[in-house]
C-alpha cells in the first residue's frame, strides 16, 4: 500500500526492517543505546558491533528524541535511534513522546540530507502501546510533518506481522 503525502511518497508494506534498503531505518531505541530485542536486537545483530560503540559514545538518548548512527554492515547507511514510551494507560504523556519519535527521526534524517527512509512500528513491541493507537499517531505525524522536509522522498512502514500491516492500512484509510 503507498499514497502521497506532499512531495513524499509513504509506504505500509510488511517485511524486516533490517532488509530494507532505505538510506536510513529507525530503530525502535532503549534509553541506553545499548541493544535491547525486537526491532533493536535485531539491528543491532545485523549492523554489527560499530553501531554498538557508535551508541556508546552518544551515551544515551531521552524517550521522545533521537540520534543517528552509521548502519554497520545493514543495507541502509543510517540507522536512526528513537526511544518510544513504555504504555501505562495513555495519561502520562505517551501520545507526545510517540509523535515526538516520529517528528524528531524525521528532523534528524532531514538534517542528514536522507531522502529514504524506514519505520518500524515504534512502542507496540515490549512497550506494550496498543498498535491501533500507535499506527494512528505515526501516520498522521509522519503526514503531517514531511510538509517541513520536501528532501525526504519516500518513508516507509515496515511492519514484520500481517495483523500489524493491516492494522496500519486501516489506520491509513481512517486518516484519508
Amino acid at each position: 500500500m503507498e499514497f502521497q503525502a506532499g512531495k513524499s511518497r509513504v509506504v505500509i508494506k510488511e517485511g524486516d526492517i533490517v532488509r530494507e534498503e532505505t538510506e536510513a531505518i529507525v530503530n525502535a531505541a532503549n534509553e541506553t543505546l545499548l541493544g535491547g530485542g525486537g526491532v533493536d536486537g535485531a539491528i543491532h545483530r545485523v549492523g554489527g558491533p560499530q553501531i554498538l560503540e557508535e551508541c556508546k559514545k552518544i551515551g544515551g538518548c531521552k524517550t521522545g528524541n533521537a540520534v543517528i548512527t552509521s548502519g554497520g554492515r545493514l543495507r541502509a547507511r543510517y540507522v536512526i535511534h528513537t526511544v518510544g514510551p513504555v504504555f501505562r494507560g495513555g495519561g502520562r504523556g505517551e501520545p507526545e513522546l510517540l509523535a515526538s519519535c516520529y517528528r524528531r527521526s524525521l528532523e534528524v534524517a532531514s538534517t542528514q540530507g536522507i531522502k529514504s527512509l524506514a519505520f518500524p512500528s515504534i512502542s507496540t513491541g515490549a512497550y506494550n502501546y496498543p498498535i491501533e493507537k500507535a499506527s494512528r499517531i505515526a501516520i498522521k505525524t509522519v503526514v503531517d510533518c514531511l510538509g517541513n522536509h520536501p528532501e525526504i522522498q519516500e518513508v516507509r512502514f515496515v511492519l514484520f506481522s500481517s495483523k500489524d500491516f493491516a492494522v496500519y492500512q486501516d489506520a491509513v484509510k481512517e486518516l484519508k
